[in-house]
């Protein structure tokens, strides 16, 4: 008995000993994120303009002095839009004025408590489009864009020329009725180890064409809107977004384009969903591009050569 009262005390102690490493690592990581965090509140440099919508702001750049107007809007996620769009933007602006709005909770967008519902997205971003008198363009989105473009354009079909999809999102597309672990996300980012996880893994824009500041910047706006409530909102209402999409069709006297991810092995029947869209379509066309789903970052010049060539 004297033997396993030993072996028991020593069990006893070494299970007390890793809770207090893992109590100190959890509070070093919670520490360092705290400190980061307010550190680069300091660094991050503006740019776009601020435009009021329900006593928040959201942020939009302009670039280029085109006559048509195009405007971009991001994929889920994307920490800074109109950063992550250079390589879009350099190849559109010399012929377009090219708008970028960063929804709520990207970019440099405050923070919302209204639902990220689609009506409510779409509705804002008419709202910052209307307080800056632009009343015609075309409307180009990368990946749920695509969700939230479809209803777009069937409620401002007087203002919407054309709509170019960039690997967009399809409503009946599997895998958006996933219960998310919202609460563990939660604790990730708030006890700093999504930061840590980003520390240790690989540099996602190390073979990107952007230079050093804009990726520094870039990852910054990551730890400052990873996981923000906003977009823990939007994240829990994909399931209601997507079903409510399925009733609707793009209209088939609007210019349809859509670039696909060639080789996308995520989505079963990606391609085949998209040329479900176009089929009716007086003027549609899809496009494989090699690439990843962020095609904007490869493949901007060849993507804006066969716009201009799509829309004369």
């Amino acid at each position: 008995m004297q033997v396993i009262k030993k072996i028991l005390n020593i069990l006893l102690k070494i299970i007390v000993v890793i809770v207090i490493v893992i109590g100190l690592f959890l509070a070093i990581v919670f520490i360092v994120n705290l400190i980061s965090s307010k550190s680069e509140q300091g660094k991050i440099e503006s740019y776009g303009q601020l435009v009021p919508v329900d006593g928040e702001h959201i942020n939009v750049t302009i670039e280029g002095e085109g006559e048509e107007t195009v405007v971009l809007l991001p994929g889920y996620g994307t920490a800074a839009p109109a950063l992550d769009f250079k390589p879009l933007i350099e190849e559109l602006s010399p012929y377009y004025r090219v708008v970028v709005v960063e929804p709520f909770g990207y970019g440099l967008s405050d923070y919302t408590e209204k639902d990220r519902t689609t009506e409510n997205i779409v509705s804002e971003t008419h709202e910052v489009l209307q307080n800056l008198g632009i009343d015609q363009y075309i409307l180009m989105g990368h990946s749920i864009a695509g969700i939230y473009g479809l209803d777009y354009v069937n409620k401002y079909q007087d203002e919407v020329t054309a709509f170019v999809g960039i690997d967009t999102s399809v409503p009946t597309q599997g895998g958006m009725d996933t219960e998310f672990p919202i609460k563990t996300f939660n604790f990730l980012n708030k006890s700093g180890i999504v930061r840590l996880f980003m520390k240790l893994g690989d540099d996602p824009y190390e073979s990107l064409p952007y230079n050093d500041e804009t990726k520094e910047q870039m990852r910054m706006l990551t730890h400052k809107n990873f996981y923000n409530p906003s977009n823990i909102n939007e994240m829990q209402h994909f399931e209601s977004n997507f079903n409510a999409a399925q009733a609707l069709d793009f209209p088939s006297d609007l210019p349809l384009l859509f670039f696909l991810e060639a080789d996308n092995t995520d989505v079963d029947g990606w391609i085949p969903l998209h040329e479900e869209q176009v089929k009716d379509s007086d003027h549609g066309e899809v496009i494989l591009l090699e690439g990843d789903h962020y095609l904007h970052h490869t493949q901007s010049e060849v993507m804006v050569e066969m716009v201009r060539d799509f829309l004369k």
